[in-house]
């Protein structure tokens, strides 16, 4: 016996709202790309070009930049640190049970969302203006971005923990800092650790870019082979930095699926 299947008008409805959404974004596309003059600059016979140049790598390059590509991600781990450390303090300020005075917690996420929204690249900018060009620049620009992210990540973290070893500790006669190291510390441990491993995996990508701008590390070899139009040396870099971000990805991921 043949059933029928009930028709459902609404599928009908929604695709056509979908139809509509579509051509909507599209015209939004297509007019943005008008006004910003987006494509007008590019070259078809430049693009291949440059692909043909990239796609033969002069390997003989290759050993030049591996103290570059160590260096970029000693930058990453040391800029990693710094701001993990610095944001642990912070991070318990900001905790609302941790510091009742809610007076102090707004002070320190406010100071913390204006270091927070600024940009890693302009960071590295300031840094180098500052410093000079160099890796302690980006190791500033680095520790400074790891510590407005570590701070978000471990704060939220810490107002998530269960509350009775908090309460047994004050009701037990214990002060702020052994309330800090025996009840707060022992639940956050692994989680902060897996945030201190996801934050070196983003700033050894962006320590690569930083360098771009005189930060250090593999970025002004990058930065020196596009100058001279040494696009096949250009390859071998890019190779180099996709690899030491596989490899640190790879570390990264099993380490934090070992904490959790």
């Amino acid at each position: 016996m043949n059933q029928t299947i009930p028709k459902r008008p609404f599928i009908k409805e929604w695709h056509v709202k979908g139809y509509i959404i579509f051509l909507l974004l599209n015209f939004a596309l297509i007019l943005s790309a008008r006004i910003t003059e987006v494509g007008q600059d590019f070259s078809s016979e430049q693009f291949f070009d440059l692909f043909v140049k990239m796609a033969h790598p002069d390997w003989s390059f290759l050993p030049s930049i591996i103290t570059p590509l160590l260096q970029t991600v000693q930058m990453a781990i040391v800029g990693t640190v710094i701001g993990g450390l610095i944001a642990i303090p912070v991070a318990l300020l900001a905790a609302k049970n941790i510091v009742r005075n809610p007076f102090v917690r707004f002070t320190v996420r406010f100071i913390m969302n204006l270091i927070r929204s600024i940009p890693e690249m302009l960071l590295a900018a300031l840094f180098v203006a500052v410093v000079g060009i160099g890796v302690l620049s980006g190791v500033g620009a680095l520790s400074v971005f790891s510590f407005g992210m570590m701070f978000k990540l471990l704060y939220e973290a810490i107002e998530t923990i269960d509350q009775g070893p908090i309460e047994a500790m004050r009701a037990a006669g214990g002060n702020h800092t052994q309330i800090v190291v025996f009840a707060v510390i022992p639940q956050v441990l692994n989680q902060y650790l897996s945030f201190v491993l996801y934050t070196l995996e983003i700033n050894v990508r962006s320590s690569a870019v930083l360098g771009y701008l005189g930060a250090g590390g593999i970025g002004l070899y990058l930065n020196t082979t596009l100058e001279t139009f040494r696009y096949d040396r250009t390859a071998v870099v890019i190779l180099g930095i996709l690899v030491v971000v596989i490899l640190v990805d790879v570390l990264s991921n099993k380490t934090r699926e070992a904490l959790s």
